[in-house]
């Protein structure tokens, strides 16, 4: 061949560039076999467009649309997936600008170099919606293999993520001049609900006979989750007392977008000259605050509505724990040494053997 050089070593059968000098095993011991493989990758590196107009018709043959699917039919299809809340962020990234250069593009044309065009121009963001498309692409077999090893993805940098703290909550609150809107930041404190959680509750989410309030996780809808039952305490009975008997809790609330929630929420908050929180900080707080209080871990998941540890660990990862001291839990012991766990087979005396 005019490009390569086969040879053999050790049995087994080399090619070798005439150019570059680079040699690659062919991982066979059959001549006829080398030579045969010698001469696709001959072809292939003389006739790429060739080649893949002829990649493309076997392709057809197995699956007659995936020579012509393009990215759009992966947003497309991911967008499907999740509850309500989660399909509306990836309708949002779909239509994002940065993916215009892939958007049309066939999956089985698109190059590393095409995937690293967009990432090179976006954020996190892109990055995490990218590689999703790239591995649900994958996972359906409308790729036959990554096009971009894992390792060599870029690491995905996430803004760090505080809990509001009580003075900044307490200054929120003074300054607040509606009355709905107070409420609704003191319930968030109080119960480390999602602000749309808490902006859909009813009067019938509280049973005032039990002191219990249900709080239901909206993001969960699709999977029929079991809502979270809090004990009603003082301070959210409080609360609880000045909002409305029946109905919504949070009328006008209710109404308005998460969006313009969040805004209202950041007027406030750059009014008294606060950064880096969010209506979603008071989930953070909340988690903080129970862990620093030693509420159980299982608990404080129930509440919060979250099935991770790990989740759950990364919202109150700013708790200032106090352990209590040894001696303290001596003391409640008695004095008494712990006596070590026995099996029962250890429990049982051994038997002496009979003999004669």
């Amino acid at each position: 061949m005019p490009n390569y050089r086969l040879f053999k070593r050790g049995g087994i059968f080399y090619s070798e560039d005439v150019v570059t000098r680079k040699q690659k095993s062919l991982r066979t011991k059959n001549r006829e076999e080398a030579e045969r493989l010698i001469f696709h990758r001959a072809e292939a590196s003389r006739n790429r467009a060739v080649n893949l107009q002829i990649a493309k018709g076997y392709l057809a043959a197995i699956d007659p649309e995936l020579a012509k699917r393009t990215w759009q039919t992966v947003m497309d299809k991911l967008q499907t997936y999740g509850g309500p809340s989660t399909q509306e962020r990836s309708s949002w990234a779909n239509r994002c600008k940065l993916f215009d250069p892939i958007r049309h593009k066939p999956i089985v044309e698109t190059t590393a170099a095409d995937l690293l065009q967009v990432l090179e121009k976006g954020g996190s963001s892109i990055n995490h919606y990218l590689r999703r498309y790239h591995n649900l692409a994958l996972g359906l077999g409308w790729l036959a293999w990554p096009i971009l090893p894992k390792r060599l993805w870029p690491p995905i940098r996430h803004a760090r993520k505080r809990a509001i703290t009580l003075v900044e909550h307490q200054g929120i609150i003074e300054r607040e001049p509606n009355p709905e809107r107070r409420l609704f930041y003191e319930f968030l404190w109080e119960t480390g609900a999602s602000q749309t959680d808490a902006a859909r509750l009813t009067a019938d989410a509280i049973n005032w006979k039990e002191h219990t309030l249900f709080i239901y996780r909206r993001k969960l809808e699709h999977l029929d989750p079991v809502p979270a039952q809090i004990r009603v305490g003082q301070k959210l009975e409080a609360i609880l007392r000045q909002l409305p008997s029946e109905g919504p809790l949070f009328p006008y609330l209710r109404r308005v977008d998460c969006k313009h929630r969040a805004t209202e929420f950041h007027q406030r908050c750059e009014g008294l000259g606060i950064h880096g929180i969010s209506l979603h900080s008071y989930r953070y707080a909340w988690a903080v605050r129970a862990r620093e209080a030693g509420m159980p871990e299982r608990f404080a998941q129930a509440v919060l509505g979250q099935a991770s540890k790990a989740v759950h660990r990364a919202y109150a990862r700013g708790a200032q724990m106090k352990v209590p001291s040894l001696e303290i839990y001596e003391s409640q012991n008695g004095g008494q040494k712990i006596v070590p766990f026995k099996t029962g087979a250890a429990r049982e005396e051994p038997q002496k053997s009979q003999t004669g």
